[in-house]
């Protein structure tokens, strides 16, 4: 299985490529780049958040106890209740959901389990896609290209550790093998159910993907990669009159 580090610099890496490619064919500004690039860094750890004291997962809680903490006092902020019971409900709410939610979560789950697979990464797409479209207020568009990049990032996550699982040295599957890219948990087919129940009321309140379908069918892929490939090979070639240069002065 892949460790931290390398699922954190692959999910960046391949999402700086998808961002380029995007920006590339107009279907983003340059300022869009980064935001992208986040989310599909931020894709590439969500599969690990099953794994009991996984930094993923550990980063999860602790986000979701302070924004708890923020709600509940944005809630009572107009209650004049006295500072120290404002204290004592934000370090409740904090530890309730840090350790109390926390624990109830690595109770329910296990590692490779339904958050490794496909499903999972249909889930996380059509929420993220609702969340900017209907809290964020980005525009369809937007919201769905923003949905695709946690998709790949957790895509990459799962392929990464598939490639883990193999042993190329001795040409060999290990046990692992099988148990990360898959299209839902089938060890578990009540967290299964759940999901897709989850996924199904997702993708009914989505936004159209029109617009976004309307961009794809309008790019001129053939023309862009056929751009790609000839300044690959102008590269190519730029490498080989500086290489024949050098051993021209060499000679010299």
């Amino acid at each position: 299985m892949a460790n931290f580090n390398t699922h954190l610099f692959t999910a960046t890496a391949a999402s700086i490529g998808a961002a380029l490619v995007a920006e590339n064919i107009h279907l983003i500004t340059p300022a869009h780049i980064p935001w992208l690039v986040f989310l599909g860094t931020l894709g590439g750890l969500l599969p690990d958040i099953d794994a009991n004291n996984s930094k993923p997962v550990k980063l999860l809680f602790n986000v979701l106890a302070l924004t708890g903490v923020a709600a509940v006092l944005y809630t009572v902020k107009n209650s004049y209740a006295p500072h120290h019971q404002l204290i004592l409900i934000a370090a409740g709410t904090y530890l309730f959901i840090r350790y109390g939610m926390f624990a109830l979560f690595n109770k329910l789950t296990d590692h490779r389990g339904v958050f490794h697979s496909v499903l999972a990464a249909v889930f996380f797409s059509l929420l993220m896609t609702c969340i900017s479209f209907y809290f964020l207020h980005w525009s369809a568009l937007l919201a769905w290209l923003n949905g695709i990049f946690i998709a790949l990032g957790l895509v990459v996550h799962l392929l990464l550790d598939e490639l883990y699982s193999t042993d190329l040295s001795n040409l060999r599957m290990k046990k692992s093998f099988g148990t990360a890219l898959k299209l839902f948990s089938y060890n578990n087919m009540t967290a299964t159910a759940l999901m897709t129940i989850c996924t199904l009321m997702l993708y009914s309140i989505a936004p159209s993907p029109t617009p976004l379908i309307k961009v794809w069918k309008k790019t001129q892929w053939n023309n862009y990669l056929a751009q790609a490939s000839f300044e690959v090979s102008d590269n190519r070639l730029d490498k080989q009159r500086e290489q024949r240069d050098i051993r021209h002065l060499m000679k010299l």
